[in-house]
């Protein structure tokens, strides 16, 4: 029951970012040429979203289902770290076309060349987490 509900809100997650053309190369193409608002739009509205939901749970001191108190663990300031990552995330999503949410969604819409991005994507992760204790944190 409990995969049950976590693939329903997979396929909404989906469903979602198809129909809001999201995964589309083209909307991502006209985004990093500043040419339009559109995936701005979705991505803003996401952190927004995000934003309310986080402050509602510290607010209201929410539980999860197995009534476990949600808390938010403070994350090390360092310029370095998100910049040179988001760098790295951004050059593999401008090379790509997709970041890891729409990778999964164009297999499902049955763009099955995606696949050779999420094996390379999955190969970058093992390659991380082998040299992650060299890399500056």
């Amino acid at each position: 029951m409990r995969y049950l509900r976590y693939t329903l809100i997979g396929v909404l997650f989906g469903v979602i970012m198809f129909k809001s053309q999201a995964v589309s190369w083209f909307r991502i193409y006209e985004m990093f040429r500043f040419e339009s608002f559109h995936m701005y739009g979705i991505i803003g509205t996401a952190v927004s979203l995000g934003m309310l939901i986080v402050f509602l749970i510290k607010k209201s001191n929410l539980k999860s289902v197995s009534g476990i108190p949600i808390s938010f663990a403070p994350k090390n300031k360092s310029i370095p770290r998100y910049l040179f990552g988001g760098i790295i995330f951004g050059l593999g999503w401008a090379l790509a076309g997709a970041c890891p949410g729409p990778m999964y969604v164009l297999v499902g819409a049955g763009a099955l060349s995606i696949l050779i991005v999420i094996a390379f994507a999955l190969l970058g992760t093992l390659l991380y987490g082998i040299i992650k204790n060299r890399l500056p944190h």
